[in-house]
């Protein structure tokens, strides 16, 4: 069986976690989340690496031990430090830490004094009033424990879509070089580039559909087949991913990528159209009576009810239909469109890669200008840069630039925004700067207007450039904090400052509708990766696609400008 890069990460995440529960040095479990994060965001497939013999020690973040359990969990699937810690400590009691207000000394109490390995145990444990007897936790606790258990019975798992690429693709690949086949594409959530994926939808045209069926339930990632039939069947991955396949004539192609594409109220609202011209559009085509009339191509579905073609990513049923009808669609922002980069990180602080690597992979991607914006020294565990170590840094980029061609580096910051709304640098730094990305770190918890009010004063500050992932959120791991987005999108307008789309597939933020908000009110967005090493880049695939429903064109996106043009708009944010 194949080994992904997620399979990997979700190993470290698991060896991390149980000793987290333990108590363990916690440089040492930073290590392994961070290796974790390297392996669910990068692009290369570990597994090649290891079958070409590449040195995995060249990897951010991955020495020889790292690298020598990333070997073996690509060998046998998991590694022996991992069952050892399992032996310690049941893999079960690392779920209770998904559990919003159980941290790891919470849930070590809990393993410790009360015997509770699983969900199920606590909540009996809850039930029987044994919890808030235990040191640290009380009446208060209890109620919130119970209230986040009942909350994760009923969600359903979702894998992020950077998770779902490295199961969906591979998958799609093996099926397309059946013999016969003629299309095989990825639908759904997937193809609509939702931030996290419930299941997937595989659509396949093909001569023969038992030959595909018959593949399809052979694959070597399939852990249980929940149904199999001639033209549709649906497995389980052994990752926990649910896939269905549907078989259909070429003939049906279109229809059936529309219908499997969804949304379901946009297919709806399309059907209603359908209807009202007397027509009947389903996953087999469109049809007038019972002959069929169009369906091959998606196209010829969107025109049957007088529509131009709706890319995916606006199918949500918020107003693009409306917008066709008045041949009002956007052109939507595309990866080409890219110009630069204007969030990024390097050794300095917590990336991986030197000034001169950073430079020469941006230029590969085909930028012409790449930010360096290193964490200000307040984010200690990045080692974040104080006055004199940026303009230690500044003095290189100046350097490095004399000597690049083809690309330049933009000297810049991630300031941490403090509490109060002040910035962590001073402002004769900070002046001598082509921008300054300014991000909340810490925090998290403030009321509303508290947030919203810390945010505005940082805004306003006279050096300030671009607002870093704005509403804060980790899919899975952390709530968007509290706050008024509306009021902070025009102030950004009012200010001339500008918001980032975090590309990075654990933020994706900017969320779509805010993109479309600031759309709406003028503000540019950035699409940046917050690439901490070379292989980031290639997350910038997903800001584009959160930025595409979002419906942002190419000219709604600041990194779309030339340098020449770039640069006029980054002095306009600094007030003289």
């Amino acid at each position: 069986m194949a080994v992904h890069n997620a399979d990997i990460a979700a190993v470290f995440e698991q060896i991390a976690d149980l000793l987290e529960i333990q108590g363990e040095n916690p440089f040492r479990i930073r290590a392994y989340r961070n290796a974790a994060r390297q392996m669910e965001a990068m692009g290369v497939p570990a597994a090649d690496m290891v079958a070409k013999g590449e040195d995995l020690t060249e990897l951010p973040g991955i020495g020889d031990d790292l690298a020598a359990k990333i070997e073996e969990i690509v060998a046998t699937g998991t590694c022996k430090a991992l069952e050892k810690l399992k032996q310690q400590v049941p893999a079960t009691v690392a779920e209770l830490l998904k559990l919003p207000g159980l941290g790891p000394k919470r849930v070590k109490t809990l393993y410790k004094e009360l015997k509770i390995e699983t969900t199920d145990d606590l909540a009996k444990a809850l039930k029987g009033g044994k919890v808030r007897k235990l040191e640290g936790f009380g009446p208060k606790t209890e109620e919130a424990v119970a209230q986040a258990l009942a909350a994760h019975a009923g969600e359903a798992q979702r894998f992020k879509l950077a998770v779902a690429a490295q199961y969906a693709e591979p998958l799609r690949d093996y099926l397309a070089k059946v013999g016969g086949v003629q299309h095989a594409v990825i639908a759904g959530s997937y193809r609509r580039a939702k931030e996290t994926v419930g299941d997937l939808d595989l659509l396949v045209t093909a001569r023969t559909a038992p030959v595909v069926m018959d593949k399809f339930v052979a694959y070597d990632e399939v852990a249980r087949i929940l149904a199999k039939g001639e033209t549709r069947s649906t497995v389980v991955l052994k990752c926990g991913l649910q896939v269905d396949l549907r078989v259909v004539e070429n003939v049906s192609f279109g229809a059936a990528l529309h219908y499997f594409t969804g949304s379901k109220a946009h297919n709806i609202e399309i059907r209603r159209l359908g209807q009202k011209k007397g027509l009947k559009i389903n996953e087999y085509g469109v049809f007038k009576g019972e002959k069929r009339v169009d369906g091959k191509t998606e196209e010829s579905v969107f025109k049957s009810v007088g529509l131009p073609f709706i890319p995916p990513e606006l199918r949500e049923n918020r107003g693009e239909i409306e917008v066709a009808k008045a041949k009002k669609l956007p052109k939507l922002v595309e990866p080409k469109d890219l110009k630069g980069d204007l969030h990024t990180h390097t050794k300095a602080t917590d990336g991986h890669h030197t000034l001169e690597e950073m430079a020469q992979a941006a230029k590969d991607h085909g930028f012409e200008y790449l930010a360096i914006t290193e964490h200000s020294r307040r984010l200690t565990v990045a080692h974040g840069l104080d006055p004199a170590r940026l303009r230690k840094q500044c003095d290189e980029i100046d350097e490095l630039n004399s000597k690049l061609k083809g690309i330049q580096l933009l000297k810049g910051i991630e300031v941490d925004i403090l509490e109060d709304g002040a910035l962590d640098l001073p402002d004769d730094v900070l002046s001598e700067l082509d921008l300054v990305v300014g991000a909340v770190h810490s925090k998290f918890n403030l009321p509303r207007a508290k947030q919203t009010k810390r945010i505005l004063k940082a805004m306003d500050h006279k050096h300030f450039s671009i607002l870093a992932h704005p509403s804060g959120r980790l899919l899975d791991t952390r709530e968007p904090y509290d706050v008024d987005m509306l009021t902070i999108v025009r102030h950004a307008r009012e200010r001339g400052c500008f918001l980032e789309l975090n590309a990075h597939p654990e933020r994706l933020d900017l969320l779509d509708i805010h993109c479309q908000l600031a759309r709406d009110e003028g503000v540019l967005v950035a699409i940046s990766s917050d690439a901490h090493g070379i292989a980031d880049f290639d997350n910038l695939r997903y800001g584009v696609g959160q930025a595409r429903r979002g419906w942002l064109e190419a000219k709604d996106v600041l990194n779309s400008r030339s340098l020449k043009l770039l640069q006029p708009l980054l002095r306009r944010t600094i007030k003289t």
